[in-house]
């Protein structure tokens, strides 16, 4: 069944990394998908092969023009399925029910409810999240629970690892914390710069390095921090990767400092795959997925002084490491695998059209 799929944002970031990921998955699977970004949007040139967006300009969720653009676009499609993500989107987007088309709003955070309750159904990738929904007044019979996948990783040749080694000057016998996701509040990585300059500057004869992937508004800020905490000769900032498999085999461990707003974290899902011991703060997300001591060692938010202490605890525990990595790597094949959210979202898909 054809679906089209909106997203009205300009910049990367991990629901826009969703969005490529799931549709290429989609498409892997054999399902017809289509896709409408907002002109200039960096999403462009970051789509699957053989997939060519439409591009509106999706100005602002107030605009009419916005709005008419957008319902003329959809008219066209013989998609049963529209399926929008996060605000803009979501609000520039109006079907009225009974006229051929679902529309479906996945939602990936705590928004404000209010301009989301036109959509005809709504999906969360958590179960605290589509709670919050129905006790936010939603129909429960509308509200759909399907989690994220976590996206096979790509094997990358030793050869590949070495060139990015030397390019960023991290030797092999470096030890290499790693963290992902955009540079904003919640994200916490401002708790994590305060615990790099908690821990020694070497754990068993190996130098820390802590590597930072993402871009956004505080960038500058965290790399003063990074100064004036005295750490800034071993912290690299790599900025977005739309290709992270490599600087995540690098890595000897995946550190998430998010904050407790975090919704689910896909950085979690990704850390499991890639066979990497995961430290992470019990944001809602790890609260709902992650399992303290048995594939994350998990410590409170926003304290820098027990995040320094759970990653210190963790590298200096092989053990510790290996039965992290074993119990992560299952619980993705068993409960996150692409497979099966994709046939999630085509099962509702198929059940929501027969509805119409």
């Amino acid at each position: 069944m054809k679906s089209l799929h909106i997203i009205g944002s300009k910049e990367m970031g991990g629901a826009e990394r969703w969005f490529v990921r799931f549709l290429a998955a989609m498409q892997r699977h054999g399902a017809a998908v289509e896709a409408v970004v907002r002109r200039g949007s960096a999403l462009v040139g970051q789509m699957p092969a053989g997939l060519v967006p439409d591009t509106l300009p999706l100005r602002t969720v107030w605009d009419p023009l916005s709005r008419h653009e957008l319902a003329r676009r959809i008219a066209r499609s013989d998609a049963p399925i529209v399926q929008t993500y996060m605000g803009r989107a979501t609000r520039l987007t109006r079907l009225e029910p009974g006229r051929g088309k679902v529309h479906v709003s996945r939602l990936g955070g705590y928004y404000r409810l209010p301009p989301f309750a036109h959509a005809h159904a709504w999906v969360g990738n958590t179960r605290g999240l589509c709670d919050w929904m129905i006790r936010g007044g939603l129909p429960a019979a509308r509200v759909h629970h399907i989690t994220n996948f976590a996206e096979p990783a790509r094997t990358v040749p030793a050869t590949e690892l070495a060139a990015l080694r030397a390019r960023i000057g991290v030797d092999v016998d470096d030890c290499v914390l790693l963290t992902a996701g955009r540079l904003v509040e919640v994200k916490g990585q401002r708790y994590l710069i305060n615990a790099f300059a908690r821990l020694p500057r070497e754990i068993d004869g190996r130098r820390l390095r802590l590597v930072v992937l993402g871009d956004g508004p505080l960038g500058a800020p965290l790399r003063h921090q990074a100064e004036t905490a005295g750490v800034a000769d071993r912290v690299i900032w790599a900025g977005w990767q739309h290709d992270p498999a490599p600087w995540f085999q690098l890595a000897d461990m995946v550190v998430f400092p998010s904050r407790d707003a975090e919704t689910l974290g896909n950085v979690i899902l990704e850390a499991w795959t890639h066979g990497k011991p995961l430290v992470a703060t019990a944001f809602r997300g790890a609260r709902e997925i992650a399992r303290h001591g048995d594939d994350a060692w998990v410590v409170p938010c926003d304290d820098a002084a027990a995040l320094a202490a759970g990653i210190e605890h963790t590298l200096r525990d092989a053990g510790l490491q290996h039965a992290l990595v074993t119990r992560g790597r299952a619980r993705v094949a068993g409960e996150f695998s692409e497979t099966g959210v994709v046939s999630q979202y085509r099962a509702l898909y198929a059940q929501l059209a027969d509805r119409r």
